[in-house]
């Protein structure tokens, strides 16, 4: 038997025989920060169909490392999923705020802590099918406490727990917020050396 040999891993080039193109738009709902919109697309073989999603913001989760290699993490009530969840500090993005300020931003509110370092990780589509939520993922480093400024009927815990914790909470299914995970995986990454930080430009 011969054994095959992959020459280029890459994904095929062009998309041009995939796209979809919107025919018709409607906004279905729109409410303090999310928009339901409902549209028409033209398919690549030039049938129509629709597709109904979500657009969002936009958001920014930080990874808070303390120099002891232990991190800061939030218990908060998920009120679609009816649980408290485990996560790294998260948060949406305002109107003209870029990814640097609002992750700063959030840090300080939802936590008291702010980071004299920051290194850009990468940018997570966490729900493609339905949503055009992004996450960009910051590294926050050499922290200083302060205190919260949480807003008003925003209600959760910090606490500190060794980095390689949270890697088993996430085998254990004890944490299953999907931008926590990954960012759990390129913590560990980090950590070891394997991966190294700021190697993209943060976007604006």
């Amino acid at each position: 038997m011969t054994e095959k040999t992959h020459d280029n891993l890459a994904p095929p080039s062009g998309d041009e025989g995939l796209k979809e193109v919107c025919v018709a738009s409607a906004t279905v709902h729109r409410g303090k920060f999310l928009t339901l919109k409902q549209d028409i697309v033209r398919l690549p073989d030039g049938k129509q169909t629709g597709r109904e999603y979500v657009v969002h913001p936009g958001a920014v989760m930080m990874i808070p490392l303390f120099d002891d290699g232990t991190v800061l993490m939030e218990r908060q009530f998920r009120y679609p999923v009816g649980e408290v969840m485990l996560e790294f500090p998260a948060g949406k993005l305002d109107p003209e705020e870029g990814a640097l300020r609002c992750g700063e931003r959030e840090l300080e509110e939802e936590t008291g802590y702010s980071a004299a370092r920051w290194d850009y990780l990468t940018r997570i589509h966490p729900v493609i099918s339905y949503s055009t939520e992004f996450i960009d993922v910051f590294l926050a480093r050499d922290l200083s406490a302060g205190h919260a400024k949480l807003d008003e009927g925003e209600f959760l815990e910090t606490f500190i727990v060794p980095a390689g914790q949270v890697l088993d909470w996430v085998r254990q299914g004890r944490i299953t917020d999907v931008k926590t995970i990954i960012g759990a995986f390129w913590l560990e990454k980090v950590i070891s050396g394997v991966w190294q930080p700021g190697e993209q430009p943060v976007p604006r």
